[in-house]
């Protein structure tokens, strides 16, 4: 059953070492329970953006939370490189494991469906075969045209995923709306961890209308309310992202010295961000 708690309990839910999958920006991000996490000190987590990461990801990494990085990029933008995200690339501090955005999918895909590798064709001819020795290439067992390479990516199992929706229902179904990739992060993990804007007083499957866009509560482990939980980003339909403060945050990201004041003023304490 479904558990509802608060924000700093999630971040207590999510043991250093595993493995996080987080939404790309715009889409969900769960910055309430990202500044949580450094504040309790989260350590040698595997985080996997879906498939990029902004400001969640140059946070978790400049504080020194994330061990291992799968990504198919990091930026923050408009606003510019995360910068602490880039000083650790630099400094070999950070395990990088580069991905492509349908490879990140197809993984996530393979592990819903219980399969241990999803096939995939775009990808091949790049570099970025040549970096990951865990992808392979095969002939198409199924041809009957002679060679035909194709890439199997290895499925993507996360032990938590981790994002921010609109609201849940009272028992315990997440509306995700249009939004299908938080259905194939909750199914492909062990564990989802959701916080939401709001409340629902009933049951989603009840409405023909909301039921569509719902991920039952069977794959939700834990939900905390967050009001403006993606601030400073924005949350599509309900509030805009911060400009002034994400421009800020790409100066501040430039130094460790900016950097440790920005955590001091929005992280550290408990002022909202």
């Amino acid at each position: 059953m479904t558990t509802w708690t608060t924000v700093d309990d999630l971040a207590g839910m999510i043991p250093d070492g595993a493995s996080l999958a987080v939404i790309r920006d715009g889409c969900g991000v769960a910055m309430g329970v990202t500044r949580a996490l450094v504040r309790r000190n989260a350590r040698d987590l595997r985080l996997i953006n879906v498939p990029t990461g902004g400001i969640q990801t140059d946070l978790l990494v400049g504080a020194g939370c994330v061990t291992t990085l799968e990504t198919s990029g990091v930026s923050l933008g408009e606003y510019g490189a995360a910068g602490r995200f880039a000083q650790a690339v630099t400094a070999g501090s950070l395990e990088i494991k580069e991905a492509t955005c349908p490879a990140i999918h197809a993984g996530l895909q393979a592990a819903e469906k219980g399969a241990p590798f999803f096939p995939l064709r775009g990808v091949l001819g790049s570099d970025i075969v040549g970096v990951r020795p865990d992808w392979t290439i095969i002939d198409n067992p199924l041809s009957t045209g002679g060679q035909d390479p194709i890439l199997l990516v290895p499925a993507i199992g996360p032990d938590i995923a981790l994002f921010h929706c609109a609201m849940a229902d009272d028992a315990g179904n997440v509306w995700v709306g249009r939004e299908r990739d938080l259905i194939t992060m909750a199914h492909a993990s062990a564990q989802t961890l959701v916080t939401v804007e709001k409340r629902y007083a009933g049951n989603f499957f009840d409405d023909p209308t909301l039921a569509a866009g719902t991920l039952s509560s069977f794959y939700v482990s834990a939900i905390a309310l967050d009001l403006e939980g993606c601030k400073p980003l924005g949350f599509p339909g309900q509030y805009t992202e911060d400009g002034d403060h994400l421009r800020a945050y790409a100066e501040a990201s430039r130094s460790a010295a900016g950097f440790a004041a920005y955590l001091d003023r929005y992280v550290l304490t408990t002022e909202a961000a």
